[in-house]
C-alpha cells in the first residue's frame, strides 16, 4: 500500500496524538508551539501528513520565513531547537522529505531545514554544530543528588545557604523575561519578544511553567519550561549576578529538576549548545553528555549550508557589537530582529 502526503483536511487532536505518541516527537512539533509562534510572527506554516490505509504514519511541519539576507526557508521547527519529521517508517520518512523538496521549489525557497534529533538515514547534507543534554531522573532526590558530580553538586546546595528559594507561577513570566533579556544582551544575542512568552504559556498551559529564583524579596533567576510526555524542558532560562552569592543558575535546575521529579517527569533534557561554550561546560559540569544533533537539509537555491551561528566570523562581529549596545535599545530592536532569525 502506497503513502500519501497531504497538507490540508488535518485534524490538529489527531496530528497531536500522533507527534506525542512518535519516539521522534518533540513539544515543537505540537500544534500549540505553532498557533505560538503565528501568533507571534504571523508565518505561514506548512503541515504535512504521510498516510497510508487512512491511518497517519509520519508528520512534518515547515515553517516558511526569510533570513536577514532576504532568502526564503523552510525550516522544521523555527524559533526551536528540535523538529523535522516524527515517522513511523522509512517509506514515510523519504515521502515527507520528498514532499517538503517539491514544496520548497514551488515557494521558491533555498533551502529545506530539518532540526531532527536523529539521521534520516537519506544522505541529505548535515550540519553537526549542535549538541544536546538529556539523561533520566529518579523519584528519588538523593539519587538525582548523586548522579551530579561532587562539586557542582555542592553548588547546588550552596544556594539555600544564601537565602536563596524558588517559587512557581505564572505571575512570573514579566521578572523573568527582563532578566533573560539582559543575559542575552551580555551574550550578544537579540532576545525573542516577550508576546510569544505569553503565547507559549497560552498555547501550553499546564504544560509550561515558569520557576523563578529569589533573594530576600528579590527575583534573581528564572526559568520557563516545557513538559512534554514525561519530560522537563528548561528552555528560556537566565540569572543575575548577585553580590557574595553563587550557585544561582546551579540552585535554580536543581529546583526544577526536583519539583519535575516530584510531578511523575523521568527525563530532564537540558536542551541544545555549541561545544566549547559556557552553556556547554556547564552541563557536562552536572554530570551530563552530550549526544550530536543532526540537524539536515535540502539545498535547493543555496550550495552551502546555512550559518548564523555566533561561531561565524561574520556572526562575531556583529555579535560583540550588540553586546555594547544600551539594554534599551536591544530590548526595543531584538525582539524585531528574530523574527528573520528563525
Amino acid at each position: 500500500m502506497s503513502v500519501d502526503v497531504t497538507t490540508s483536511g488535518i485534524d490538529p487532536i489527531e496530528w497531536d496524538a500522533f507527534v506525542r505518541a512518535s519516539d521522534d516527537g518533540t513539544p515543537f512539533q505540537l500544534t500549540a508551539w505553532q498557533r505560538a509562534v503565528e501568533a507571534t510572527y504571523g508565518v505561514r506554516v506548512w503541515n504535512l501528513v504521510a498516510r497510508r490505509g487512512g491511518g497517519i504514519e509520519a508528520v512534518l511541519p515547515l515553517y516558511e520565513v526569510r533570513e536577514l539576507s532576504g532568502a526564503k526557508a523552510l525550516i522544521s521547527v523555527a524559533y526551536a531547537v528540535y523538529g523535522g519529521v516524527c515517522s513511523a517508517s522509512p517509506a514515510a520518512t523519504r515521502a515527507l522529505v520528498e514532499a517538503a523538496t517539491d514544496l520548497g521549489r514551488r515557494r521558491g525557497a533555498a533551502y529545506v531545514e530539518l532540526r531532527q534529533r536523529r539521521d534520516l538515514g537519506l544522505g541529505l547534507p548535515t550540519k553537526s554544530l549542535y549538541v544536546t543534554f538529556s539523561r533520566p531522573i529518579s523519584p528519588d532526590e538523593e539519587e538525582n543528588a548523586k548522579a551530579i558530580p561532587r562539586k557542582q553538586r555542592r553548588m547546588t546546595r550552596q544556594g539555600a545557604k544564601y537565602g536563596l528559594r524558588s517559587s512557581i507561577g505564572p505571575q512570573h513570566l514579566g521578572a523573568m523575561y527582563d532578566i533573560y533579556a539582559r543575559s542575552l544582551r551580555n551574550l550578544g544575542t537579540p532576545v525573542f519578544p516577550k508576546r510569544l512568552f505569553e503565547a507559549l504559556q497560552k498555547e501550553f498551559d499546564k504544560e509550561c511553567e515558569v520557576l523563578a529564583v529569589w533573594h530576600d524579596e528579590r527575583i534573581v533567576g528564572g526559568v520557563l519550561s516545557l513538559f512534554f510526555e514525561g519530560q522537563v524542558l528548561p528552555y528560556y532560562g537566565a540569572d543575575l549576578r548577585v553580590p557574595n552569592v553563587h550557585g544561582v543558575a546551579d540552585f535554580m535546575y536543581w529546583e526544577l529538576m526536583c519539583h519535575a521529579a516530584r510531578r511523575g517527569d523521568r527525563v530532564f533534557d537540558f536542551g541544545r549548545s555549541r561545544e566549547g561554550t559556557g552553556p556547554y561546560e556547564f552541563k557536562r559540569h552536572w554530570g551530563f553528555e552530550p549526544a550530536p544533533l543532526p540537524y539536515q537539509y535540502v539545498l535547493l537555491r543555496r550550495s552551502e549550508l546555512p550559518n548564523l551561528s555566533p561561531s561565524n566570523p561574520k556572526t562575531r562581529r556583529l555579535t560583540e557589537t550588540w553586546k555594547r549596545l544600551p539594554l534599551a535599545v536591544t530590548n526595543r530592536v531584538g525582539p524585531v530582529l528574530t523574527r528573520w532569525l528563525p
